[in-house]
């Protein structure tokens, strides 16, 4: 196996839903961003590989204008995978173990607020079964959190300490769509919004793109003084009907960090928990300690751009290598309805 890394990492996040700028546009500055921290031009990436959504753009090949980014010449060698970006970095590290390329560039980018993005999500579910019911993201959510609540696996004050402590540490983080936490107390005295879960535990609907780029061996010393290598990658995929599966562990995201090496030794942990009771699931499954460090950047529910919020999670896992602060770290991408399909990126530093 090669030795890959990530090298640099880009996002933006929209606060605003005035319609523009488009997801071309919104690309172009993260490209460049992209270029300036690791040296290189456009000329440098063997590979381009984006994840995004023709469902939520509301058209066909939407990709294929926002890969008007990249420019016309010289050509390049370009994928795209109908999920959030983790998955465009699963297949550029693929790509780069093949041994055809040695750099990647991977980006997703999504404008959720461009339609009813939790009533869209429905489309992922069965066809014949579930759909036809038109339950929303939230709901579903809500059910997997009053099965933990009722068999007594979490309260409610644990769900309010997920987001105060994510929210309290997204101040720091200059993308955050929403910052600034509360007191527990506080927190359980707001409504309910979908019983038994309040606005706050739910994610933000957030614009957004994001990018990060791969190199292999002798590139990724040249691109970043520490990169962050990637020790063990891997994804799982729970079966689609929810009633073939306990909602409130998730099978699949335990297998992907067991095929990715194990968590034993992680640091930091960003967490791709779009509800805040699924972090406390994720953090069981994945057998981190109260010793790790979760979503320091705020994780999901500061901010979460469909299509490119995992491998923000990703990227901002590599960020801690980078400066230092973490010699290991664990980045983690989920999909699909109630914790479904799930990816876990190992990444360590070398000095």
């Amino acid at each position: 196996m090669r030795d890959v890394a990530v090298v640099g990492f880009a996002q933006r996040q929209m606060k605003d839903f005035d319609g523009s700028p488009s997801m071309a546009e919104l690309l172009v500055p993260i490209l460049a961003e992209c270029y300036e921290q690791t040296g290189w031009a456009k000329k440098d990436i063997g590979f381009w590989c984006s994840g995004s959504s023709d469902y939520l753009a509301g058209r066909s090949f939407s990709f294929v204008s926002a890969i008007d980014a990249i420019g016309v010449l010289p050509p390049v060698n370009e994928s795209h995978v109908e999920m959030d970006a983790a998955w465009a970095l699963y297949e550029a590290w693929l790509k780069i173990q093949t041994g055809e390329v040695d750099t990647a560039l991977v980006f997703g980018f999504g404008k959720a607020s461009a339609g009813v993005l939790r009533r869209t999500l429905t489309l992922q579910l069965d066809p014949y079964t579930m759909t036809p019911l038109w339950p929303d993201t939230v709901s579903l959510a809500a059910l997997q959190a009053r099965l933990g609540l009722d068999a007594g696996l979490w309260d409610e004050a644990a769900l309010a300490e997920v987001v105060n402590r994510s929210l309290t540490d997204a101040e720091k983080n200059e993308y955050a769509v929403r910052a600034g936490g509360s007191s527990v107390g506080e927190l359980l005295a707001r409504p309910m919004f979908a019983d038994p879960l309040r606005k706050h535990d739910c994610a933000p609907v957030t614009d957004g793109a994001a990018a990060i780029v791969l190199a292999a061996g002798d590139r990724a010393r040249e691109a970043n003084q520490r990169p962050a290598w990637i020790t063990g990658i891997a994804h799982s995929s729970d079966g689609l009907h929810l009633g073939t599966r306990d909602l409130t562990t998730s099978g699949s995201a335990q297998r992907a960090a067991a095929a990715a090496g194990g968590t034993d030794g992680v640091q930091v942990a960003e967490l791709h928990a779009p509800f805040s009771h699924q972090e406390l699931v994720l953090r069981s499954a994945l057998g981190l300690g109260d010793d790790v460090a979760l979503n320091p950047s705020g994780g999901a529910l500061a901010a979460n751009p469909m299509f490119s919020a995992g491998a923000i999670r990703i990227g901002e896992a590599a960020k801690r290598i980078w400066d230092g602060s973490a010699d290991k770290v664990v980045g983690h991408a989920t999909s699909g309805p109630a914790l479904q399909q799930n990816l876990v990126c190992v990444m360590e530093g070398r000095n």
